[in-house]
């Protein structure tokens, strides 16, 4: 049985995801940086930035695994 290849990535997924998770990141951002207990800015700065990564890279796998499961159920359909 001979499988057909199919491209799983392609550029415009790819900028699409990071266009998503870019703005995720800034949105989280700017809602943990006023939670910071600090008055330093450089301190809020990388604590609300650390957040917002931890956060975004969730988000990211939480993108991933929907294209897959969309790309199953999609399959199991056309068969």
């Amino acid at each position: 049985m001979a499988q057909s290849e199919t491209k799983l990535v392609s550029p415009v997924s790819l900028v699409v995801d990071a266009v998503l998770v870019i703005a995720f990141f800034l949105y989280l951002y700017s809602l943990v940086s006023p939670h910071v207990q600090s008055n330093n800015p450089k301190w809020i700065m990388f604590w609300g930035s650390m957040c917002a990564a931890c956060m975004s890279g969730v988000f990211w796998l939480c993108i991933q695994m929907f294209r897959v499961v969309l790309r199953a159920q999609r399959a199991a359909k056309s068969k």
